[in-house]
């Protein structure tokens, strides 16, 4: 049998595989392992002393209310707080989730594969529920399904802002509709919560941004900067189709690191350690399905050889897993820089546990502690390494004959300091004493490994799943320094947004909420995007909206996904918040 093409592997291709939100940003584990006492390092290290010296460690900005916009926020916050615009707010979400945009990972072209008619329908739905929106925006279609919409401002000096979100969802496995409490494209209100396909991933954030449109332009508000929405159609299957088109219109369009910033969905606010905190995604794993492939000499399975190429492959499957990647946490990364902010703010993490947060910071000691302490858990080790999982296997035909080929796709999630390069060639290395010890020719990534001349018995070969298979870890984006004003412009609206909500509740007390950026652990859109913006937040406001972190999760991907409807609200007002906020602002 020869080789297996990746025409035949795409059948097996990869479904980009988003994790939940809180997943994403590995929130959950902190609150379990750092809720232990711990064995300091530096035993005469006070938490005083780490008080006084964290100034300087994960500052806040303070709650940014519209100032020349005061007076469309007031006017737009009387709105969103009302219960008749709570109800429009539902109906919009239900009749978004009413209809199915399901992506599958064997989609064909557009124009090719009819799967993608019925985007058509929630174009005209959107076009009905948003009349303004639709009557003053420019919209341009980009490959039949993507949207553009264009908010032309009156200053064109200033960077426009970019927001997205995508119109697809995970397509409902017909076996599970009778374990959903509502069928799952009802968008059925039972009085506190909507249910349905896309009411957390993503419509909630599509219909956010443009009920948030809507709601200004009936106050009469007329933007000074651009604001653009850019809304893809298959962002859950590789966004190859939707976002990537769009990405080529808005580069030829606007030009590189033409916008602000850009956000999209991620993380909300999440209730831990005592405290509710924002967990803005600033950073973005990297992306790499790797084809492992054996091949050997076929025959009758009554005269077998010592290993036939299913054995040789599951050698390698163990191999793989018994040597993963290093973990890191360096100081200079993200997630250590998320556990110093929960350290710094949380009135419940132990002292003991604060400490070694602290003292990480200058002993190598203790950093390396907290890396152990953190890798315990698995969810958290996605966090500060590479990640390496076996998630398709294929071989053989028939039971008396011997598998004359095997293969397997092997899954990394890159690290924010690795790269595409840096996997390969560990890929490359801890493979190579099999081939030897097997006697088989190797190739690697186009690249011959074996000896000149030798003789061999069958063949090992790696290899890219596809062109598309292959994703750096995204850049970071500025947290502090000079460059950071757009974080803090977010970082200052989200605090803003979330007092307002208390406050119009009834709710008394310091109505702040720190900031903490945080970790994607899968991929978004924004994958597409980098050349637009050297600012990029993976970001949903109404996601759980404070409460706790298992709750954020509950329906992602899975059965009885659902939304509690004020924080549906809340998302909405979050958006007018941001658009008013970065209007007024020339610091972006």
């Amino acid at each position: 049998m020869p080789p297996l093409s990746n025409e035949k592997l795409a059948t097996s291709s990869r479904t980009t595989t988003r994790l939940p939100p809180v997943v994403w940003c590995g929130l959950i584990v902190i609150v379990t392992l750092l809720s232990f006492h711990v064995r300091p390092f530096i035993s005469l290290h006070l938490i005083a002393q780490y008080e006084e010296a964290g100034t300087k460690i994960c500052p806040q900005v303070d709650n940014l209310f519209p100032e020349r916009n005061a007076e469309t926020w007031a006017g737009a916050r009387e709105r969103t707080a009302s219960e008749a615009f709570k109800m429009r707010a539902i109906d919009w979400l239900a009749g978004a989730v009413r209809i199915p945009t399901e992506s599958f990972d064997d989609m064909q072209a557009v124009g090719v594969d009819p799967r993608w008619d019925v985007f058509a329908t929630f174009h005209a739905y959107l076009a009905q529920a948003f009349p303004l929106v639709h009557g003053n925006l420019k919209l341009r279609k980009i490959n039949t399904y993507g949207l553009l919409y264009e908010w032309r401002g009156s200053n064109e000096s200033l960077k426009p802002v970019l927001l997205t979100a995508h119109q697809d969802v995970v397509p409902v496995d017909p076996s599970t509709a009778d374990s959903w409490d509502h069928p799952p494209y009802s968008g059925y209100f039972d009085g506190t919560r909507i249910w349905g396909r896309g009411t957390i991933d993503d419509k909630n954030g599509l219909i956010g941004i443009l009920a948030a449109v809507e709601s200004l332009l009936q106050i009469g508000f007329t933007p000074t900067r651009t604001f653009v929405m850019a809304f893809g159609f298959d962002e859950e299957v590789n966004g190859l189709e939707g976002a990537a088109q769009l990405a080529k219109t808005l580069l030829a369009t606007y030009g590189e690191d033409s916008f602000a910033f850009i956000l999209d969905e991620g993380a909300g606010l999440i209730e831990m350690f005592g405290i509710v905190a924002a967990f803005p995604c600033v950073a973005e794993k990297g992306y790499l399905d790797v084809v492992v492939e054996v091949t050997s000499p076929g025959g009758h399975s009554s005269i077998p050889p010592d290993h036939t190429s299913i054995g040789m492959l599951a050698a390698m499957i163990v191999e793989y897993e018994d040597n993963p990647h290093q973990l890191q946490l360096s100081r200079e990364s993200t997630p250590y820089r998320t556990v110093q902010c929960l350290a710094k703010y949380s009135p419940t993490m132990s002292p003991a546990a604060k400490r070694l947060v602290a003292d990480a910071a200058h002993s190598d000691a203790a950093l390396a502690a907290l890396g152990a302490l953190l890798s315990k858990d698995p969810l958290y080790r996605t966090q500060i390494g590479t990640t390496t999982a076996v998630d398709v296997v294929r071989g053989g035909v028939k039971s008396n004959a011997l598998p004359e080929a095997a293969y397997a796709i092997v899954n990394h999630r890159i690290l924010a300091e690795s790269s595409v390069a840096a996997v390969r060639a560990h890929d490359t290395a801890l493979l190579a004493p099999l081939a030897v010890r097997f006697n088989l020719t190797y190739t690697a990534f186009d690249v011959d490994i074996s000896s000149p001349g030798a003789r061999a018995s069958g063949m090992l070969a790696l290899r890219d799943l596809d062109a598309a298979s292959a994703l750096e870890p995204a850049p970071l984006t500025p947290t502090d320094g000079p460059d950071a004003a757009p974080y803090q412009l977010l970082s200052g609206s989200i605090r803003a947004a979330y007092a307002a909500r208390r406050a119009a509740g009834g709710e008394r007390g310091n109505y702040t909420v720190p900031v903490v950026p945080s970790t994607m652990l899968g991929n978004t859109d924004t994958r597409y995007y980098w050349a637009l913006s050297r600012h990029i937040f993976r970001y949903g406001h109404g996601n759980s909206a404070g409460r706790g972190p298992e709750d954020a999760q509950k329906g992602m991907h899975t059965t009885n996904e659902s939304i509690d409807a004020d924080d549906l609200v809340e998302g909405i007002r979050f958006f007018v918040m941001l658009v008013l906020n970065a209007d007024e602002w020339l610091m972006v």
